[in-house]
């Protein structure tokens, strides 16, 4: 898997959408971090994925964009879809300002897409 990982240079060489892509370009977030070179292409391809990372390390952006991105291929999911769960209160705060980030600056919004 390293060497997979030494050609992986974009968000879209991960697999990853382009509205999310461009969403990732418009946050200035121009090359994935190791953690997301990592986490994201398992995510992707529906597996369960534990990582650790130090703070500041992608880790909240390594789960948001996986899941955007099965919300906007699904937009109305039968079932129960993601489970966020945060030891605190500030992390909930970092995680909702990731979802609603990548939300704004996409091309969709939950799931329809803007005019």
């Amino acid at each position: 898997m390293e060497e997979e990982n030494e050609e992986i240079k974009t968000f879209k060489d991960l697999g990853l959408i382009e509205s999310l892509v461009e969403a990732c370009e418009k946050l200035g977030w121009k090359n994935p971090l190791k953690i997301q070179i990592e986490a994201i292409p398992l995510a992707l391809e529906g597996k369960d994925v534990i990582r650790l990372a130090q703070t500041g390390f992608g880790k909240t952006r390594a789960f948001v964009l996986p899941i955007l991105q099965a919300l906007l291929e699904a937009p109305y999911p039968n079932d129960f879809f993601a489970c966020v769960l945060s030891p605190t209160r500030e992390l909930v705060i970092q995680i909702v300002e990731q979802f609603e980030a990548m939300l704004l600056k996409s091309r969709f919004y939950l799931g329809s897409e803007r005019e």
